[in-house]
């Protein structure tokens, strides 16, 4: 029995936790929000979000929330300049990244967002960083029990290697994260997070679990 299914009491608690936290962190961060706000309305235009489809819990769709970092239509953008074959992925020094979408992504501030998703209950604070539908398309049943929770702001994966760890080993993490969870994991795990904040930002792997569903689809 995994780790979620093992504490129902804990489970209530990360889940009022969860919407508790988020409201009064929006409430108590609404003027660094509207500063990023206008900041990206500025220096990169509208619209001050990024909205895509992503897939929660049990495979159910809802639209994540970020600032954005990106030029518009970034994955038309890519493919034109032949960024990288990977249509979802970044690589460094990626050229479509706003001047202050690197600040962003960099102090992971473009989450901040989420919080709202959090408070709708589409979200966690931690958890597994949810795919887009067409990535959970291709998922193996084995892949599928990262479902088995609520996707999270921040996660298992975030603060074990990020954008360093190709996807097989992040998809072992999260399994890992869900056979293993409890509310003092989820309270550690907001801890390190916090202390990775301003690194230096890492060298993408190349995904080619992508690129051969691109492949596939196309």
């Amino acid at each position: 029995m995994s780790g979620v299914r093992r504490h129902p009491v804990q489970r209530a608690l990360k889940w009022v936790g969860d919407r508790v936290v988020s409201l009064v962190a929006v409430v108590v961060l609404s003027p660094v929000l509207l500063v990023l706000a206008g900041w990206v309305l500025v220096d990169a235009g509208w619209p001050i979000f990024f909205v895509q489809r992503r897939t929660g819990k049990a495979g159910r769709e809802f639209r994540m929330l970020k600032f954005r970092s990106m030029v518009n239509d970034a994955v038309r953008v890519g493919q034109e300049l032949g960024v990288t074959a990977d249509p979802h992925g970044v690589v460094k020094d990626d050229p479509r990244i706003t001047r202050s979408g690197r600040f962003l992504r960099r102090s992971s501030l473009d989450e901040l967002p989420q919080l709202l998703n959090v408070v709708a209950g589409q979200m966690s604070l931690v958890g597994p960083r949810p795919d887009i539908p067409e990535q959970v398309a291709h998922y193996s049943e084995h892949d599928r029990r990262r479902l088995e929770v609520l996707p999270g702001i921040t996660g298992y994966s975030q603060v074990h290697g990020r954008d360093e760890i190709e996807w097989p080993e992040r998809i072992a993490q999260d399994i890992h994260y869900i056979d293993t969870w409890s509310l003092a994991a989820d309270i550690r795990l907001v801890f390190q997070t916090f202390s990775t904040l301003g690194r230096d930002e890492p060298d993408p792997v190349l995904d080619t679990h992508n690129i051969e569903r691109a492949r596939e689809d196309g």
